[in-house]
């Protein structure tokens, strides 16, 4: 494990309108001690081709060991989902600090910079950012999500405010078993309350350097979608009783609304 080195997980499955933007995005961050695994989900467009073709490029421009070094292209061999090629990237991540990227999200050149320093001012195991709303072409929206102080487990429960592409967590203080995503529909979610459980503190950066893509139709958009895996996490994965889940949901459906308000 390299101590100051991100490994910053991307899985990839049908990006390729956004994944070279995602490569050189990650290229211009300020903080440079990084690695980024693509975690191809067996894509059925072109997303291959086009890191591959990118990869070939990069290596006209780079030293031998940048090239061989920070940008890998894991292949999985049948297509597992998200929590699943999230954790084959998991596996494979040489670094002390783990951070999520989707393929369609922005990062600001300084994401991994500003959330280092804090996460090392604050001496946690796990931070995450404010974001803002971006539509089909990432433009800010106006609408953004700011992120609290601190979140416990009880405190997370009803507020899914956390979001997968702000998160770094220190693998040195969770160990890295703790950091797989189970493997659930909502994965990021029971991810974060899997930590908070286990008595870590979720710290909040109140600055924006995520822009958070919308597309119209996405999965994440529809709310009866969401609906189900919230209430799927409160009875199966964290087994709340009846009245509990009851009062969590009720807080997060009325922060949800207001959140895209």
């Amino acid at each position: 494990m390299q101590q100051n080195l991100v490994s910053i997980i991307v899985p990839v499955y049908n990006a390729g309108n956004y994944i070279e933007e995602t490569i050189r995005m990650v290229e211009a961050q300020t903080y440079q001690d990084w690695e980024l695994l693509l975690i191809d989900d067996c894509s059925a467009d072109n997303s291959r081709a086009v890191i591959e073709a990118y990869l070939t490029e990069r290596e006209q421009r780079v030293s031998p060991e940048e090239t061989g070094r920070q940008i890998r292209l894991i292949r999985r061999e049948e297509n597992g989902g998200a929590a699943r090629t999230r954790n084959t990237g998991i596996a494979e991540a040489k670094g002390r600090y783990i951070a999520f990227l989707d393929a369609d999200d922005i990062w600001m050149p300084d994401k991994l910079t500003r959330e280092i320093e804090f996460l090392q001012k604050k001496q946690a195991a796990f931070v995450f950012t404010s974001y803002e709303f971006g539509d089909e072409q990432a433009r800010g929206t106006g609408k953004i999500v700011h992120a609290p102080e601190f979140l416990t487990y009880e405190k997370a429960l009803s507020r899914t405010v956390i979001f997968t592409s702000t998160v770094l967590i220190d693998m040195e203080k969770t160990g890295r078993e703790l950091v797989y995503m189970p493997v659930v529909k909502s994965e990021d979610t029971a991810l974060w309350w899997k930590l908070l459980k286990n008595g870590f503190t979720a710290y909040g950066l109140d600055e924006v350097l995520v822009i958070y893509r919308r597309p119209a139709k996405s999965l994440s958009s529809n709310k009866l979608e969401a609906i189900r895996r919230i209430w799927y996490l409160y009875r199966k994965e964290e087994r709340l009783p009846l009245v509990k889940s009851c009062v969590c949901f009720i807080l997060w459906a009325y922060r949800a609304t207001r959140r895209r308000m």
